[in-house]
């Protein structure tokens, strides 16, 4: 390569794994997805849908194999592109089962016993306080590990669980030399911290035991436009950012997220107009945000040899690339090759 001619940098790999709940949020969508879409053009992405961290909750099984599905489809309707991502479902990848075995017996009981996400599951489901529940951020820490990634988005609830993948990294390599790539977390560009409609005071939660308090991303329009007719707000009626108006506040914030308009240009656009009028603008946005991705989906979803086709490609490369960490992890621990 002639002198003056520098070799294109490296893109740093990032790697993010998604449950298949069965439904996205509005918030799920302004606060963290739209981001990780934009993440695709600098850097090398691997994503997946998380099957196998979903069955510490007990699934049935025809739902659990529609919303797998579904998740998949959903996704790449939001923007999560084959061509230049990895996105593959997690169990379609025998390494990530086989890692999670090896770095259980290099993880500390006493280190899983203090993750905060296992105490308040187990109280969320005190019928079923499964092993896997307790050792499921072994699971996480072979998701990322087995792809050497360089970075990993994480929200607050995520920094314990990527503290322990890289003290187990860490062990791992002081015991048998360099094997893994220590990760670090990516602090996205923050998106909207969404709150419910019914209770500002809370983030917006699909697991809200009222309906009215959060919006999907698939929602119908007369859905949506239904729930934001029915959302709080406060007695000022005027359309403002405020203290004491937690509601028109989280309205404000959909409001620019929809529509990429700041705080004070939705102020002057409503200035001398009642919250009846705000609350159906805010509605009308949201409705055409998602339009295009509810029709994308809706066209995916009916392609089963297409959805079928991407994940089966990008298992393949996963896989790829999984084999050669495993296998090394194998040799550095002395098993036979197969």
């Amino acid at each position: 390569m002639p002198e003056n001619i520098t070799a294109p940098e490296k893109k740093k790999r990032i790697f993010s794994a998604i449950q298949p709940s069965g439904t996205i949020t509005i918030g799920n969508y302004f606060g963290a997805l739209r981001n990780w879409v934009k993440l695709q053009d600098d850097y090398e992405c691997i994503f997946a849908v998380a099957d196998l961290h979903a069955i510490t909750v007990r699934q049935d099984p025809k739902a659990f194999k529609k919303n797998i599905l579904e998740a998949y489809a959903l996704f790449l309707a939001c923007g999560i592109d084959t061509e230049k991502s990895i996105f593959f479902i997690q169990s379609h990848v025998h390494t990530h089962a086989e890692l999670a075995w090896i770095l259980n017996c290099y993880t500390q009981f006493g280190e899983l016993s203090r993750m905060t996400q296992f105490k308040d599951k187990s109280a969320k489901h005190a019928d079923n306080v499964n092993a896997g529940l307790f050792t499921y951020p072994s699971l996480m820490a072979a998701d990322i590990l087995l792809y050497q990634a360089d970075l990993v988005p994480i929200g607050a609830d995520q920094k314990q669980h990527l503290e322990l993948a890289r003290n187990i990294a860490e062990r791992f390599n002081g015991i048998y030399g360099k094997t893994f790539t220590v990760p670090d977390g990516y602090i996205p560009e923050v998106g909207a911290r969404i709150k419910s409609l019914q209770d500002p005071s809370k983030k917006m939660s699909k697991s809200d035991e009222n309906a009215n308090a959060w919006v999907a991303v698939l929602d119908k329009p007369e859905t949506i436009m239904k729930k934001f007719k029915r959302a709080v707000t406060d007695s000022d009626a005027k359309v403002c950012v405020g203290e004491g108006k937690d509601g028109i506040n989280n309205l404000i914030a959909i409001m620019s997220s929809a529509t990429g308009k700041t705080a004070d240009q939705i102020t002057a656009e409503f200035e001398g107009k009642g919250y009846g009028d705000f609350k159906t603008a805010v509605g009308e946005a949201v409705v055409e945000e998602f339009r295009p991705i509810r029709e994308k989906f809706d066209q995916l979803i009916q392609d089963k040899a297409y959805l079928e086709e991407q994940y089966r490609k990008s298992a393949e490369i996963a896989l790829k690339i999984s084999q050669r960490t495993f296998d090394k992890v194998m040799k550095k621990i002395g098993y036979l090759p197969r």
